[in-house]
């Protein structure tokens, strides 16, 4: 692939995930006559119900998954630093599957429940987050100086060792994150919710906090 990002070679690699998209829409537009006229669209920290919306709604989140796929898929045409995605083309890979898989396995989840079968969707929270964090994480390092993938601090935009120092600790801290919670998603509870988002916070922060300090470290 030379400067021009190449979509067409790109969809060609993805074509597994494209077939995902298109198997939730046949999904939604099977199982649509079956709704009831009000559907469960949110759901409190305790995993119970506690908004509903018209049966219209089942498509928010597949359309949701669509658009973020082909803006992911789109977005480096217009990066002044396309040409770097070439090094780490299979990480963005790795990350539009991540993001795919991650808000499809919502997406079933949440439509299943509709449907009237018992979902732990609380459970399933606690499951995604770990799995987010461990997908991202494994590809952290990889990604190279760009606009739009990754963390766009204006210290790591500013200069490119701030941003491989940043990715390479965020690496690590995503992977042990990830890892923590994977062992925490084993447990019941409240608290289990709270302690995922807990992590989350945490391995996003951290990097940010980290990529300043080196940044004026470099200044002095």
């Amino acid at each position: 692939m030379d400067e021009n990002y190449n979509v067409k070679y790109e969809i060609k690699k993805d074509l597994w995930l494209i077939g995902i998209i298109i198997l939730i829409w046949i999904f939604t537009f099977a199982i649509f006559g079956r709704l009831p006229a009000k559907i469960p669209i949110h759901w409190n920290i305790s995993g119970q119900v506690d908004s509903f919306g018209p049966k219209h709604d089942i498509f928010i989140l597949p359309s949701i998954i669509t658009i973020i796929y082909f803006v992911m898929l789109c977005v480096p045409i217009i990066d002044p630093k396309r040409a770097n995605y070439d090094k780490f083309a299979g990480a963005y890979r790795m990350i539009r599957a991540v993001v795919v898989i991650i808000l499809s396995a919502v997406y079933f989840a949440s439509a299943y429940s509709v449907l009237g079968y018992r979902i732990d969707v609380n459970r399933m929270g606690n499951l995604i987050i770990p799995f987010m964090l461990i997908g991202f994480g494994s590809v952290m390092g990889k990604l190279r100086h760009n606009y739009f993938v990754g963390i766009r601090t204006p210290w790591t935009l500013a200069d490119e060792e701030v941003w491989n120092n940043t990715h390479q600790l965020a690496e690590k801290l995503w992977l042990i994150a990830g890892i923590i919670g994977l062992f925490a998603s084993f447990f019941r509870g409240t608290w289990v919710t709270v302690f995922m988002f807990v992590l989350l916070i945490t391995a996003v922060i951290v990097p940010i906090v980290y990529s300043y300090i080196i940044f004026k470290n470099k200044e002095k």
